[in-house]
């Protein structure tokens, strides 16, 4: 099969000079930016086949990309100024028209567009003429929507005929029409998307010298690298324990980036022992979580002391617990958990174990480090391992039918999913078993009503630390992205914004 990637893909010799195949590990599904979560799937809507009101920098900065656009004077009405010069690819210009479908499609309930909750605020949207589009909020906007940054607009010509449940299953989702800098050329499902470079992008908007994108899929790592190694493969995530192998390759090298994704304990509020502070404080300080990221990510991360990375700009400084066993074992005692003749702490006919539920089919090797720990200072831990689907329904049903999850959280730059997480004012799915916080609360209200960024800034600071406070989650580390790549493509440094958004700038090395 890994003979196949670059041959199936590309054919001869010359397309594979030109093209860039990158490795995904599951395939990408649909392209439509109203359905899809899958992030690398996102990252191609924004960056390769559609485009995006606007885009971030490399700063962060929200700047224009299909729409410049001016506030009024209080802020509660944006008007956008579209490009005139882009078209979709089936040759009918992107206007209007297409953005307010757009947005309108998203905020309507049966849609169930992951991010529609960032859209309750727009109380109307109006196509002024063909470029020009005037959004009205219910209140004045601190900052510019993230939401406009990722969600890619969608041509209405081929799709406002369909009802919102069609467009979940519309043929478009395997064979879309775009307006970015690539075109849309095969789906295999299961196998790769392949996507060619479209001439008529505005050159101003950044042309890239590659001619083709096919994303490929490989989901065992032992595959991808083995893929990787032969030159097939000119992108791949890789394990942590591969970065070394992988820089010994003078054809290789490995690139790492921060993500917007969190690992931690999760545990369960409504039952005990979790809803007593110091045993939560306790087996937080129990743990070495500098290294679970030397030994079991290999230094790709850094702990966490609460669920926004220090790369985000609107991060508050929050030290983690300290690893400091001695302390740990005075506050369960505290709490009247006592170490017992066969090293199990317990209270009164209680021991103090549970289940620590995890997704996966491998050994765990995460969720043993975290048991080994745990039984250190006294405390069981059983291990339950679960498929994706069964873990989720445990994890999110109103029962909240569990003790303890280890689970990476993916999050959004605007932190709104922070307060979904916590139930911070409206509970989201993954609200947190058990905690309720009237400071957290406030601190949720507060960012909702505010009318500037640095009243904004100043509510997600008390936000996060609250939470540092209370402890409903123990936070093990900020997640890094890790790729190795091909040295034949150039300029390809990866950041914040993600792996696809620098595209324009790759570049082939020239050969000697």
């Amino acid at each position: 099969m890994v003979s196949c990637f670059v041959a199936c893909t590309v054919g001869t010799a010359e397309g594979r000079d030109t093209t860039v195949v990158y490795a995904s590990g599951a395939d990408l599904q649909s392209i439509n930016p109203l359905v899809t979560v899958h992030p690398l799937a996102k990252a191609v809507q924004k960056h390769v086949l559609f485009m995006t009101l606007a885009t971030y920098d490399s700063t962060l900065r929200p700047v224009p990309r299909l729409a410049s656009w001016t506030w009024s004077d209080d802020r509660s009405v944006m008007t956008l100024k579209l490009r005139p010069d882009i078209f979709w690819h089936d040759g009918v210009r992107t206007t209007a028209l297409d953005v307010v479908w757009t947005l309108e499609t998203a905020k309507r309930p049966e849609m169930a567009y992951p991010r529609a909750r960032d859209l309750v605020g727009i109380s109307s949207i109006e196509a002024v003429d063909s470029l020009d589009v005037r959004i009205e909020f219910d209140r004045p906007q601190p900052i510019f929507p993230d939401v406009f940054t990722d969600l890619a607009i969608l041509p209405a010509h081929l799709l406002q005929t369909l009802h919102p449940n069609e467009i979940r299953t519309a043929s478009f989702n395997g064979a879309p029409v775009g307006n970015g800098a690539f075109e849309f050329v095969e789906y295999r499902p299961n196998q790769r998307w392949v996507f060619k470079r479209s001439e008529a992008f505005p050159a101003e908007l950044g042309v890239p010298e590659i001619r083709q994108l096919a994303v490929v899929v490989v989901d065992e790592p032992a595959t991808k690298l083995a893929a990787l190694t032969s030159e097939e493969l000119d992108f791949a995530g890789i394990s942590p324990a591969h970065a070394a192998f992988v820089e010994r390759d003078p054809r290789l090298r490995t690139t790492d980036y921060p993500i917007q994704f969190e690992f931690a304990l999760v545990w369960n509020l409504r039952r005990s022992p979790f809803d007593d502070i110091r045993v939560r404080r306790a087996l937080t300080m129990a743990l070495d979580r500098q290294l679970i990221v030397d030994a079991y990510l290999y230094g790709f991360g850094t702990v966490a002391g609460g669920p926004v990375p220090p790369e985000h700009p609107w991060h508050m400084q929050v030290d983690p617990l300290p690893f400091d066993p001695a302390a740990a074992s005075a506050l369960l005692e505290q709490a009247g958990w006592m170490m017992g003749p066969e090293g199990i702490r317990t209270r009164g006919s209680q021991s103090l174990s549970f289940d620590l539920l995890t997704v996966g089919s491998g050994d765990a090797p995460l969720e043993q480090m975290i048991q080994a720990q745990l039984r250190d200072m006294g405390v069981g831990v059983r291990i339950r391992v679960l498929e994706l689907t069964t873990f989720l329904a445990r994890a999110q049903a109103d029962e909240r039918d569990f003790d303890a999850l280890v689970i990476g959280i993916p999050g959004e730059r605007s932190l709104g999913y922070v307060a979904a997480m916590f139930g911070g004012v409206e509970p989201g799915p993954l609200a947190y078993p058990g905690y309720s916080s009237p400071d957290f609360d406030a601190a949720v209200m507060m960012a909702q009503k505010a009318e500037t960024e640095e009243q904004l800034r100043s509510a997600w600071a008390d936000a996060q630390l609250v939470l540092a406070r209370d402890i409903p989650t123990t936070w093990l580390y900020h997640a890094r992205g890790l790729q190795g790549a091909n040295r034949r493509i150039e300029n390809a440094s990866i950041d914040f914004r993600g792996e696809l958004a620098g595209i324009a700038n790759w570049r082939f090395r020239e050969r000697r």
